[in-house]
């Protein structure tokens, strides 16, 4: 028996009725000869961890512009505490645990520069609008491997789709990662928010504190347990906990994602995402040559988006400065 085989064989003694086993997938857009040694799966989690788009997430905002300091999350850090917290979560339930780390790895792959400042920027641009989680499938499908894409399995597909928005994923392990990614969140932001001077600890409110605890590994705990306790057929929490979970979430929104102190330099990132796609729009020539390819298949306003919203906070920054801010005049040349 292959490795592989083995792996299929122990998830149908040992998964919940309600898991997705890796013989269970839809499959692959491409058809793949199985692999040996790892199911569809782990293979799919693996091709993204080992993608362009996955590396740049540590260079991508999380909520802070440009922190100065190295304990703030980034993209890439805020992905792999999602991954954990939602392995947890699915190993208790009995669920694909592989299915749900592929999910929570590239569940942010197509997230812009600079946050959700970045992504509304765009949206408010792009014909038809634009949103990270859809634009996650498309660096899955049409932008990494040089425009073959990573031809992953439809779960995990639905899964990046369907963990934000109205749509809601098909698997439970999709369902784990989309209640999963909202608990890290909330809770890291906080701990950030607190380190950066937006907010201090008595200024959280009591109601959430009172029921999920004081500290964030208790929060986090709580919400993860409520979960694992009241599952089955359906994803969810008990009402109490999930009445704290959504008041701490408004009271994030209030405090910090719309403060004045985090949204002092969005114009500014704002600006420079409507900069660049402006100036690509009236430069086609200065696309790389990937996104050339695209903008004969799809358009350039298509083109233009998949190349900004893949750039990290950094590389869109130097770019806006290399075409916006004149370059000194040294020893008869003109650089640094």
């Amino acid at each position: 028996m292959l490795p592989r085989e083995r792996i299929e064989q122990n998830e149908r003694y040992v998964l919940s009725e309600f898991a997705c086993r890796s013989d269970m997938s839809k499959g692959r857009a491409v058809y793949e000869k199985p692999c040996d040694l790892r199911t569809d799966f782990q293979r799919d989690r693996d091709r993204i961890i080992h993608c362009n788009a996955f590396r740049r997430l540590k260079q991508k905002t999380q909520v802070f512009l440009v922190p100065l300091g190295d304990h703030y999350r980034t993209r890439l850090t805020h992905t792999l505490e999602v991954s954990q917290i939602s392995r947890t979560a699915a190993r208790a339930l009995g669920l694909n645990e592989d299915l749900t780390e592929a999910i929570a790895l590239g569940h942010d792959l197509g997230h812009t520069p600079f946050g959700h400042d970045g992504e509304r920027t765009l949206d408010a641009l792009v014909d038809g609008g634009f949103r990270h989680n859809l634009q996650g499938r498309r660096v899955c499908e049409k932008i990494e491997k040089d425009g073959r894409g990573l031809n992953l399995t439809y779960e995990v597909l639905d899964g990046i789709c369907a963990h934000t928005g109205e749509t809601i994923p098909e698997t439970r392990e999709g369902k784990i990662v989309r209640y999963c990614d909202k608990i890290a969140y909330i809770n890291h932001d906080i701990e950030d928010a607190i380190r950066g001077g937006v907010i201090t600890q008595d200024m959280l409110p009591e109601f959430p504190l009172k029921v999920l605890g004081k500290t964030k590994s208790a929060r986090i705990t709580s919400l993860v347990s409520s979960l694992v306790n009241n599952s089955g057929a359906e994803i969810k929490m008990d009402f109490t906990t999930q009445k704290a979970h959504d008041e701490l979430r408004e009271f994030m929104f209030e405090k910090v994602y719309r403060a004045s102190k985090t949204v002092a330099e969005k114009d500014k990132a704002a600006f420079i995402v409507e900069h660049l796609f402006k100036y690509f729009l009236s430069n086609k020539d200065k696309l790389p040559r990937l996104y050339l390819d695209i903008s004969e298949r799809d358009g350039l306003e298509t083109a233009v988006s998949d190349f900004i919203s893949g750039m990290t906070d950094e590389y869109a920054i130097d770019y806006f400065t290399s075409v916006c801010v004149p370059k000194s005049w040294k020893n008869g040349y003109i650089g640094n």
